[in-house]
């Protein structure tokens, strides 16, 4: 079987339809088709079927998607091997969530570059559920799940758990609140809140604290960037939850959050079997997290 082709399998596995994968390899969406027609006669059994308007794999396909995944690892470690022997340096495309990243990347850039590896890095910030599908683009996706969130579960994609980090309440420094170091979570239900959109972690311990109160948080605003989100805690616009090492806004006190168990946990994904370089990548993402604890 041509790598090529099953490599275009393992397109269409990741992006989930002929389109997406035609946008992506550059190509005529009648090429993907007749690439996938010849690797259906190479496989002698049917690798897609009719699903509507759309196709999907069968079965045959998954398995095949599997083993296609461990011949172009054995492939990119081979080429990754010969680049080395003429470069001396390897390169790995990582994407990490933006407060992780504030956090980790600058001590990854710098282990990274003393083990010859360049790191293309970039922002992605999305909902757990669509952090893995992100391999099709990038070698290391580091993303984060509310705790009470199970892990990633699937033999396409190696999960890699990098550290805990605790979700405070942060208030103003002009509210009553601020005189203290922690609030229990019955005492927040008459607050405004200020939140991230829905699927982060964040939001989902608002439903926690919404399930033991009884009461629905009043949520006025939604937010991605947590520095917009301080800057209105801090003008007295409401309160919120935020990543322990994420808070940095001298107008907020923190506050811990006693009733509920609140806290964020990091993951690198990647291949099942990624390069060399790939896994010194997440070595380095460990070593950097295991600055700030459990």
């Amino acid at each position: 079987m041509d790598v090529k082709r099953l490599r275009l399998l393992r397109e269409f596995a990741d992006r989930g339809s002929v389109g997406a994968v035609a946008d992506a390899m550059h190509i005529t969406p009648s090429a993907v088709s007749q690439q996938f027609k010849v690797l259906t006669k190479e496989a002698g059994v049917e690798l897609l079927e009719a699903d509507g308007r759309r196709v999907r794999l069968t079965s045959a396909g998954q398995a095949l998607v599997l083993r296609a995944d461990e011949v172009i690892a054995a492939v990119e470690r081979a080429q990754e091997e010969m680049a080395a022997y003429r470069s001396g340096r390897s390169r790995v495309r990582l994407a990490m969530f933006p407060s992780g990243a504030t956090l980790l990347l600058p001590t990854v850039l710098d282990r990274a570059a003393s083990d010859a590896i360049e790191i293309d890095a970039s922002h992605l910030d999305v909902g757990y559920p669509d952090a893995p599908p992100a391999l099709a683009d990038f070698d290391v996706v580091v993303t984060h799940r509310d705790e009470r969130t199970p892990p990633v579960s699937s033999p396409r994609v190696r999960v890699t758990e990098l550290m805990r980090e605790p979700l405070d309440v942060v208030v103003s420094r002009n509210s009553t609140l601020a005189e203290r170091d922690s609030v229990s979570v019955t005492e927040l239900a008459d607050h405004d809140w200020i939140s991230v959109e829905g699927g982060f972690p964040v939001d989902d311990v608002l439903l926690s604290i919404s399930a033991i109160t009884g009461v629905a948080p009043r949520v006025t605003q939604r937010m991605l960037d947590f520095t917009t989100i301080e800057a209105l805690v801090a003008a007295g616009h409401g309160i919120a939850l935020m990543p322990r090492h994420a808070s940095r806004h001298p107008g907020v006190k923190p506050l811990e959050l006693q009733g509920v168990r609140a806290a964020r946990v990091y993951e690198a994904l990647t291949r099942p079997r990624p390069r060399r370089a790939v896994t010194s990548v997440v070595d380095a993402l460990a070593a950097a997290a295991a600055r700030y604890g459990a």
